[in-house]
């Protein structure tokens, strides 16, 4: 890949820390030496190129500590080679208007004039607006730059450019039609807006447009072009218990609309992608070679997070069979897992349920037997039975598909508030297992409520196919907490084993 740049006029700093990697499945960066987030992948000659973000979160952290941009590059996607060019560029080196860090999610495309620009979600130093998320676009000769801001005057769009808006202004997807009209999509919190822009990449040619019509909508639009259709991916947030996108509404689908122009009428057509390992998700589509590709994140790097992604991608196939094409669900693929400890634990072999079904909406029953426990952990991490007005009773059961004998169980609580307490999320006042033996039978053990590390209950082995945790919640007076689980796991006895 190196020809691609000997005409450069500059050397990039990218080019001096590029580095190969072999990726033998997802994710591509996957050491957790580098994280990678918002995926924006786009085709040059031969080269396939995908635009992220770099999560530098650290462990427990909760919140996108975002400082540059970073290229992840590959001719060939099926040989598992890529190139990785860390911070071709920076928020604060680009504009002189923007902040440092919050290089949040953008997008490359190559102008009618064969040069490329970068349009970047970055943060103000200085405005009136109530949120400071703007959108700037940089200008350079190769995807590696440098980059130089195409507006010095200032950002393209914010609350106040071109006109007065109240959404974030982030997420920015792009669109070059064939006769070189220019359109941009934006928008995040269930608010999508689109404008024409002018030929020189920057000025508004148009009114800006809100745009209706994709359901559950979230953030993360990602247009493109097929066949004189136009296909909108975004991250969905449709939640509940019956969503064909999410049950929780921490978590995001990848859904997809479709139009017959740029700015609509847009029509929803369904969810290609599931919730992934990450609460966010965030799309990039394009074909490469006479294949499509989706390119999105996950939590799946070692040392992962929710706010330390990483960026796999995926082949996608159409159904062309009817009018307009189908994008086909695409199912994620990971890289062969390493061997796993010897563990008793044969939660994960069971299926969950809750007495408080539908499960709240914020909170994720599958996480009961996920196998992860997170040190900062958000809803989705957790099944709980946090409303507001929460029940004094409640419990979780597995269910095997054959009996399991069974000696132990340990169990992580979540709290945000300290025993006793009747608000919030509190360890329970008690709690106790029951197994099912043509009626729930109670255990004797020990039964530990700390909301700091795993609980462990012992007893003599017994043999069942459903197993209960039952919660008393703790309680004030009248006022009755929510109970919390991150895990919950279960202990076959060595015999069975």
């Amino acid at each position: 890949m190196n020809r691609l740049l000997l005409g450069a006029a500059a050397i990039p700093a990218a080019l001096l820390a590029q580095q190969d990697i072999v990726a033998p499945g997802n994710p591509i960066l996957a050491d957790g030496r580098y994280y990678s987030a918002d995926p924006a992948p786009f085709v040059d000659g031969e080269t396939l190129y995908i635009l992220t973000g770099r999560d530098e979160a650290p462990v427990g952290v909760n919140d996108f500590i975002m400082n540059e941009w970073q290229l992840l590059v590959t001719t060939d996607v099926a040989s598992d080679r890529w190139r990785h060019y860390p911070a071709i560029a920076k928020p604060e080196a680009i504009f002189v208007w923007a902040d440092r860090g919050r290089a949040y999610a953008g997008q490359i495309v190559k102008g009618t004039d064969g040069r490329f620009y970068l349009y970047a979600s970055v943060v103000e130093k200085k405005s009136n607006a109530d949120d400071r998320f703007a959108i700037g676009v940089a200008v350079a000769d190769t995807p590696l730059g440098p980059w130089r801001d195409a507006h010095p005057a200032g950002p393209i769009i914010s609350q106040v450019v071109p006109v007065t808006n109240r959404i974030q202004n982030i997420d920015p997807t792009i669109s070059i039609d064939d006769d070189g009209r220019v359109f941009i999509f934006w928008g995040t919190f269930g608010r999508l807006r689109g404008m024409e822009l002018a030929r020189d990449m920057t000025t508004p040619a148009g009114p800006e447009t809100t745009i209706p019509g994709l359901t559950g909508f979230f953030e993360a639009p990602w247009i493109m072009k097929r066949r004189g259709t136009y296909y909108m991916l975004y991250a969905g947030n449709d939640a509940g218990p019956h969503s064909d996108c999410t049950p929780a509404i921490y978590h995001a689908c990848i859904a997809y609309g479709t139009a017959p122009s740029p700015l609509g009428p847009w029509t929803y057509r369904g969810v290609i992608l599931k919730p992934v390992s990450s609460t966010t998700s965030h799309p990039g589509a394009v074909e490469f070679k006479g294949h499509w590709y989706l390119a999105y994140h996950t939590a799946d790097a070692v040392g992962g997070g929710h706010f330390r992604r990483s960026v796999a991608i995926d082949r996608l196939a159409w159904n062309d069979d009817i009018t307009p094409a189908a994008i086909l669900p695409v199912l994620p693929t990971k890289r062969p897992p390493p061997s796993l400890a010897p563990t008793r634990n044969i939660a994960g072999a069971a299926t969950a349920s809750a007495s408080d079904e539908p499960i709240p909406v914020q909170f994720w029953i599958k996480a009961l037997n996920d196998g992860i426990v997170r040190q900062s952990p958000l809803p989705p991490d957790m099944w709980s039975t946090w409303t507001g007005r929460n029940p004094p009773q409640s419990w979780v059961e597995y269910r095997w598909p054959q009996p399991v004998t069974i000696d132990g169980a340990r169990i992580r609580f979540f709290a945000d508030q300290p025993a006793g307490s009747g608000i919030g999320i509190a360890p329970p006042a008690a709690w106790h297992l029951e197994y099912w033996a043509k009626g729930w039978k109670r255990i004797a053990a020990r039964y530990g409520n700390a909301a700091t590390h795993f609980e462990v209950a012992r007893f003599p082995g017994v043999t069942t196919n459903r197993l209960r945790a039952v919660f008393g919640a703790s309680r004030r007076g009248n006022d009755i907490a929510g109970v919390a689980v991150e895990e919950w796991e279960v202990l076959a006895a060595p015999s069975s084993r």
